[in-house]
């Protein structure tokens, strides 16, 4: 499997991935919404911010990033090509092509999302953190951000969302508690 840059020629080959895959894709469910997708991914394309790595002749995963947002824009690889090492390909180029001295986000399913335990994990090996909880697209999503080499806030951010999921479990477990009990009056 080989890594390239995506050129227009690759556009109906793309897109029949995101097409095969849009349940994964919360905004893609009408064909209206795929064809402005698929002219977002000429534009990213133009500027030399999409990525997809092939096999021989058939694409296996592909990758919108933003120089200019320094993000990860989208990330998809077909079912026939995953736990192959196609999604790590497209992060290790990615993260080489956009500014690792500044934060580096992307966004991604929630924790208690059924879709979200692959991405999540993936991100993570790379050393991405949760952030914000989001909606994008009217559909519940978390922000991840990658921050840069030694940055300080990290260590600040991690302690901080450590002590806001035990907070929370802490409520989640009084509340569950509070209603039983009130079943019993």
């Amino acid at each position: 499997m080989q890594l390239f840059y995506g050129v227009p020629e690759d556009i109906d080959k793309w897109m029949n991935i995101v097409t095969r895959i849009r349940w994964n894709f919360p905004g893609l469910e009408t064909q209206e919404k795929l064809d402005e997708h698929r002219a977002t991914v000429l534009r990213f394309m133009g500027k030399r911010q999409s990525i997809c790595v092939k096999e021989e002749n058939e694409i296996a995963g592909v990758m919108l990033f933003s120089r200019g947002h320094n993000m990860i824009c989208c990330l998809a690889v077909s079912p026939k090509y995953r736990r192959r090492g196609v999604a790590s390909m497209l992060m290790d180029e990615a993260l080489n092509k956009l500014d690792r001295t500044k934060e580096i986000s992307v966004s991604t399913f929630r924790a208690d999302d059924e879709k979200g335990p692959a991405p999540r994990a993936l991100y993570e090996k790379y050393g991405f953190i949760e952030d914000a909880l989001i909606e994008e697209l009217d559909y519940p999503n978390q922000k991840y951000v990658l921050h840069p080499a030694g940055a300080e806030q990290k260590d600040r951010q991690i302690a901080v969302y450590k002590m806001v999921r035990e907070i929370s479990y802490i409520f989640l477990i009084a509340n569950r508690q509070f209603i039983c009990m009130a079943h019993l009056l």
